[in-house]
């Protein structure tokens, strides 16, 4: 306790960075939060899905997210562009009328575009024409239909998506291994919002909720000054993602749904530290009745010392593995967790410990249990 006011600075200086990069650069958020694209695949064979994560690097998309899904044949596939960027769409349309005219040598086509970004109507000479062309590209996989089931009609709209870009560029590269859309989601900003809404009221809630057991677990003050080491927790951890972000290779992560729960599971573990020194403090000092307050709380603190190394040790040693071959999918999810473990374990002492003992000396406040 008597070195605390060192780590106060260190703490401080820490925040301090973290809350600079922040207003200066920024976070980076995933599409869970900004909006975006969603792609389900399904492969006939196995695939290497650091390969396909290679092949889609320079498709247009923007940042692209690949992860297995399910089994070793499924891909989820993950963009921030949620509508055919306009360089990419000419491309694609020219790949959907090279097989029309392919399959329909001299056919005659008048392409009409639509309002709608995600859609064109092609015409053609007459009914028949525009029904096999529309069962032709349904069988290519692409999302075609008759405009209406008229007998005159002979137009028919082509919906054109991410998904359909994403599978252009796997067919020139993925040859002998065949594969399917099984779903496409678009996730608006609107949703990206909502759902950046109800992370920050499950982080408070959880924060909340750990104040009212500690209240009634032990005093207010130590309840009060360990959800202040929770919010040193957390919001040390996002300094450090915007600190770095761009700096350090491989640690280019962006804020997501994985990476909320990466923060919870970050404050259970920082509580469940500053619960078992807490305690130790209380059995300590309804042992020492009317005892210092700092030297007891030294006694409780180095008494809990070798316990906090060896689980902080052991969980990091699963932590680092996961971070070092857990590849791209658990990376942001075991880094949170590497420095949050360190944190937790150093603001159960440092902070929460040190705020109780200068608040209790500032306001003659006398702890009894």
């Amino acid at each position: 306790m008597g070195k605390r006011k060192y780590f106060y600075i260190l703490s401080t200086t820490i925040f301090v960075l973290g809350l600079i990069s922040i207003f200066a650069r920024g976070l980076q958020f995933g599409i869970d939060f900004k909006g975006g694209t969603e792609v389900v695949l399904e492969f006939e064979k196995v695939i290497d899905i650091t390969k396909v994560r290679d092949y889609l690097e320079n498709s247009g998309l923007g940042n692209i997210e690949v992860k297995t899904f399910g089994a070793e044949t499924g891909a989820l596939i993950r963009t921030e562009v949620q509508d055919i960027p306009a360089s990419i769409k000419p491309k694609l349309l020219g790949v959907i009328e090279g097989n029309l005219t392919k399959a329909y040598p001299g056919i005659k086509i008048d392409k009409i575009f639509d309002s709608v970004k995600s859609s064109v109507t092609y015409k053609f000479a007459g009914p028949d024409t525009a029904t096999k062309v529309s069962q032709l590209l349904f069988e290519q996989g692409f999302q075609a239909s008759r405009v209406s089931f008229e007998a005159g009609n002979s137009e028919v709209i082509v919906r054109v998506g991410v998904s359909d870009v994403i599978k252009e560029n796997l067919k020139e590269k993925l040859t002998g291994n065949n594969f399917k859309v099984l779903r496409e989601d678009r996730i608006g900003p609107k949703v990206g919002n909502e759902l950046k809404r109800d992370a920050i009221i499950a982080v408070v809630l959880s924060l909340l909720g750990i104040l009212i057991y500690l209240a009634f677990r032990f005093k207010f003050l130590f309840a009060s000054t360990a959800v202040v080491a929770l919010f040193h927790d957390v919001l040390l951890s996002i300094g450090l993602f915007s600190l770095f972000y761009g700096v350090i290779p491989g640690l280019n992560l962006e804020i997501d749904l994985t990476i909320v729960a990466a923060f919870l599971t970050l404050i259970g573990y920082s509580i469940n530290d500053t619960v078992i020194v807490f305690d130790r403090v209380r059995e300590t000092m309804k042992i020492h009745k009317g005892g210092n307050l700092e030297v007891l709380m030294n006694e409780a603190v180095n008494k809990t010392m070798s316990r906090t190394i060896l689980t902080g040790g052991t969980t990091l040693m699963g932590v680092v593995i996961l971070l070092l071959v857990g590849g791209e999918v658990l990376r942001a999810f075991a880094f949170t967790l590497f420095f949050g473990i360190i944190v937790g374990t150093y603001s159960s002492i440092f902070v929460a410990s040190a705020l109780a003992l200068d608040y209790s000396k500032k306001y003659k406040v006398k702890i009894d249990f």
